[in-house]
């Protein structure tokens, strides 16, 4: 695999890994990125699963971080952290106050970074962290708008976008040209930033978790009805045509083949399929199909959601077949999970599984897309919104061609060699180990890491222009309500007026006037029911010629803008009114 190019400074000093210190990040936490038990099984949350216990295994760092919106996430964290067995401390940051990562100077995104955190950082300062962010799925129309946006926003060169493989880096830089070609026409003259770096670092995996267990291989052999002779192929994916894989010409590849080895004296073919439906519909189609297609080869469906079924999937096969023709698809875990169980791997030469099968462990079968002016219309239907992402996923993959022929020669050629199944299967355990587990993939992470940090102590150290911190009321993206709507009311609050209160009679309290109107119901209060009555409390107290919000402030010990919103409440809810 190509090593990454190295980031440079600002000067455009090359910055080399190798000479900054393994850093600290704090993890960007929500389980929708990392907890596939909870938010259902797909790609990313799995990764994002594997990269935790990755990082808490083998992570260098005297604290693990979390950042997030609420304290279930930061909980949910700590349980992960803990049942990974770390003894370390574990740090709670609120994601609305961001700052208090420090001394930790990373933030690490369960995707590509988005312009709102980008944002979010210039309040602060555009040195006061660096963003870094990681790629999955990259064919949605979100993350195409995320890396427009990113190009627009106040991104700096000391942020990353991690690229799982080279077809993916490829495919962002192109992202990030069409931007900058569309920013420089619209601005002309403008001088657009410096990319964010691109490193490409691929997924990982715990090679430990994929041990063969012979006894479940044999078992699962044995349900199958697969002969001692016999040669079965085996895969683990998502059982989607629309987004994963269309298995229909991989039914006819296993049946051209089953043909070549019975004459040529091999055993009987079979084909097992552990996953699970994303629709139910899907099982009778998948069933249909193998049976008029290859119905020379036995067809197995095994539950993707049971370890066990997994386990005996990749214990009992002799062959991985991954025929992916899908854009939803960016790196291949799977054949790196089968890499790891020693198993040889057939795939089509696809994005991720460009870098990780080479001929000693694999052999990847060529694929097609249709050629420039077949398939813009599909584009623009998913662009206008006329079409879903799985409708625009289907026509694309209807569109794109996997070698059936060299799909099935390739089945053939591993059927008939066991002595090169076996030498395939050692090398890809070895190359798993060496190159895909966390244990190697982790301080590629850290060196990323320890390199953004030394570009920041660079422009820091360089006074680089555009790092100041940004007036949070002059985000555009999310000023302050008083700079986008100036024009709808009458006056603004007045900082100095005098207020005095109301006295309460037979009213409701300002805790019972909460519940009444229901706020909790949103999950969001203004402020504490208590505090608000201690303002209207020191209020009261001050009389009938009233008090500043100042004055209360420092009566209370209180900040003056958490009185002064205590006190609109109030007024709303005419508690006070100004003092003549």
């Amino acid at each position: 695999m190509a090593r990454r190019a190295h980031a440079l400074a600002l000067d455009g000093t090359p910055l080399m890994p190798d000479q900054t210190p393994a850093a600290n990040a704090a993890i960007w936490f929500t389980t929708d990125g990392y907890d596939p038990v909870r938010r259902g099984i797909n790609g990313r949350r799995v990764a994002g699963e594997s990269f935790l216990r990755g990082f808490f295994a083998h992570g260098r760092v005297d604290e693990f971080v979390s950042i997030a919106h609420a304290q279930g996430d930061h909980a949910t964290f700590a349980g992960m952290a803990r049942a990974a067995g770390v003894t370390r401390p574990l740090r709670a940051v609120r994601l609305d106050a961001p700052a208090a990562m420090a001394p930790v100077e990373v933030l690490h995104y369960p995707a590509p970074i988005s312009a709102s955190e980008c944002w979010r950082r210039s309040v602060h300062g555009a040195a006061a962290w660096a963003l870094c962010g990681v790629t999955h799925t990259t064919a949605t129309k979100n993350v195409m708008q995320t890396i427009f946006d990113l190009r627009s926003a106040p991104q700096m060169p000391w942020d990353a976008v991690i690229c799982t493989s080279q077809a993916v880096q490829a495919s962002i830089r192109r992202l990030m040209e069409l931007a900058e070609a569309h920013l420089a026409e619209r601005f002309p003259g403008a001088t657009l930033p410096a990319r964010p770096l691109l490193p490409v670092i691929p997924l990982g995996i715990v090679c430990d978790d994929f041990q063969p267990d012979p006894a479940l291989g044999q078992a699962m052999r044995a349900r199958i009805g697969a002969a001692p002779g016999d040669v079965v192929a085996v895969t683990i994916a998502r059982l989607t045509p629309d987004e994963k894989f269309d298995p229909l010409p991989l039914f006819l590849a296993m049946e051209q083949a089953a043909g070549e080895v019975r004459a040529r004296g091999g055993g009987r073919l079979h084909l097992v399929l552990c996953g699970q439906f994303s629709e139910e519909a899907w099982q009778d189609i998948y069933a249909r199909a193998a049976a008029r297609l290859m119905p020379s080869c036995g067809y197995r469906l095994l539950d993707g959601g049971n370890p066990d079924d997994r386990k005996a999937t990749l214990s009992g096969g002799d062959i991985f077949v991954f025929p992916i023709d899908n854009l939803q698809e960016t790196f291949g875990l799977a054949p790196i999970e089968a890499m790891a169980a020693g198993l040889p791997v057939i795939v089509t030469d696809w994005d991720g599984m460009k870098d990780t099968v080479t001929p000693e462990v694999g052999i990847r079968v060529p694929t097609e897309l249709p050629r420039a002016g077949l398939s813009g219309y599909v584009s623009q239907r998913f662009v206008g919104g006329t079409d879903s992402y799985v409708q625009y996923l289907s026509q694309i993959s209807a569109l794109t061609r996997m070698d059936v022929g060299a799909f099935a020669r390739a089945l053939v050629r591993l059927a008939l060699d066991p002595d090169l199944r076996a030498r395939m299967g050692a090398a890809g355990r070895a190359r798993a180990r060496s190159l895909y587990d966390w244990r190697g993939v982790i301080p590629q992470y850290q060196a990323l890491w320890g390199e953004q940090r030394a570009m920041l102590a660079h422009a820091r150290a360089k006074g680089a222009a555009g790092i100041a911190p940004r007036g949070p009321a002059l985000v555009p993206v999310g000023p302050a309500v008083e700079e986008m709507f100036a024009a709808y009311p009458t006056t603004f609050a007045a900082e100095d007026r005098r207020l005095r209160a109301h006295a309460l009679g037979d009213r409701p309290s300002p805790a019972e006037m909460f519940g009444l109107r229901n706020y909790a119901l949103r999950r969001r209060l203004i402020d504490d029911p208590a505090r608000i009555e201690a303002v209207r409390a020191a209020y009261a107290a001050a009389g009938p010629q009233g008090a500043t919000e100042a004055e209360i402030a420092a009566a209370l010990r209180l900040s003056p803008a958490v009185v002064g919103r205590a006190a609109l409440w109030l007024l709303k809810y005419d508690y006070l009114e100004e003092a003549p």
